[in-house]
C-alpha cells in the first residue's frame, strides 16, 4: 500500500463517523463528541463497541478541529488512509467474478466533486478509482468527508502516468471510455456496448481530459443535452455516465439483449478511435 497524506484525517458528521466504525474500527483512532449533542449514543455505542477511545469535549474546540461549525457534534481522527496498488484495484472484479468497471480521474481538483463520484461509484458497485498523482485532488478530509463513508468500501489507487496506466488497463481486458462535453462526434453512452470491462475516465469541468489521455481513451461518450444549459457539472456527468453502465450490466446479468462481443465486433460498435 502507498502512503496517503503523512497526517491523520479529520471525519466530522454522523454519518462518516458511523461508517468508519462500522466498516474500518482499527483506522479511528479517537471520537469526539460535542457535550452539548443529542446524536452521540449511537455514535459513543458503536465507539465503545469497537474499543475505540471516545470523549466528550466542547463544541468549540469540535469548530476548531474540523474546520466547520457543520460537524454535527460528532468528529473522528482517523489514521492515515492508504492508497491501494493499482494491482490490488485490478484484483477487485477477479475476486467478485465480475467483469472490471473502473473509474479514472483525470485533473478533477476539487474534492467535493471528487468525493462525490467516489460515493456515487460504490454506491453503484465500481470496483476500484484511479487517480492522477499530480494536478488532482486525493484522499483529503473534504473529499472523504463528501463520500460520506464509500471509501470504507471502495479501493483508491494513485498512478504517476495516467496514459500509461490506462495502456496497463486495456491489456487487463478493458475497454477505455472517456467523457467528454466537448467533442460533438462522441456518442451518447447508450449507442455503446458498456458490458464487458470497461474503465471510464472522467476529465475536469474546465480542461476535460488531458489531450494524450484522450487520445489513449478507445471510444468517447458525452451526454446531449436538450436543455439551455450547455454541460454538466463533472459529479452529476459521472453519476449519469456510471448509471447508464449499471443498467446496462444488469441487463447483461439478467440474460437482457445480446450486443456485439467484446473483441472486433465490439471495436466497430464503439467506434475505436485510430
Amino acid at each position: 500500500m502507498e502512503a496517503g497524506t503523512g497526517e491523520p484525517l479529520i471525519l466530522h458528521g454522523r454519518h462518516p463517523v458511523i461508517e468508519a466504525l462500522r466498516a474500518g474500527p482499527r483506522r479511528v483512532d479517537e471520537v469526539l463528541l460535542a457535550r452539548d449533542t443529542r446524536l452521540a449514543g449511537e455514535v459513543a455505542a458503536l465507539a465503545r463497541s469497537a474499543g475505540v477511545r471516545c470523549v466528550s469535549v466542547p463544541r468549540a474546540a469540535l469548530t476548531a478541529l474540523a474546520g466547520t461549525p457543520h460537524h454535527q457534534g460528532v468528529v473522528a481522527r482517523v489514521a492515515t488512509r492508504d492508497y491501494a496498488s493499482l494491482e490490488e484495484v485490478l484484483a477487485v472484479p477477479a475476486a467478485r467474478g465480475e467483469p472490471a468497471w473502473l473509474l479514472v480521474l483525470d485533473q478533477i481538483q476539487d474534492p467535493g466533486n471528487v468525493g462525490n463520484l467516489f460515493r456515487t461509484a460504490a454506491a453503484l458497485g465500481v470496483h476500484g478509482v484511479i487517480l492522477p498523482r499530480h494536478q488532482a485532488a486525493g484522499l483529503t478530509p473534504h473529499a472523504v468527508k463528501a463520500a460520506a463513508g464509500a471509501l470504507e468500501y471502495l479501493p483508491v489507487a494513485r498512478v504517476g502516468n495516467l496514459a500509461q496506466t490506462l495502456d496497463v488497463l486495456k491489456r487487463a481486458g478493458c475497454w477505455v471510455i472517456g467523457g467528454t462535453a466537448a467533442d460533438p462526434g462522441a456518442r451518447p453512452p447508450w449507442e455503446l456496448d458498456l458490458r464487458g470491462p470497461v474503465a471510464l475516465v472522467l476529465g475536469s469541468e474546465g480542461r476535460g481530459m488531458r489531450p494524450l489521455v484522450s487520445r489513449t481513451c478507445d471510444a468517447l461518450t458525452r451526454i446531449p443535452l436538450a436543455g439551455r444549459l450547455g454541460s454538466l457539472n463533472v459529479a452529476a456527468a459521472g453519476a449519469a455516465l456510471l448509471y447508464e453502465m449499471a443498467r446496462q450490466r444488469a441487463l447483461g446479468r439478467r440474460g437482457g439483449p445480446e450486443g456485439p462481443a467484446w473483441g472486433e465486433k465490439a471495436v466497430d460498435r464503439i467506434g475505436v478511435r485510430e
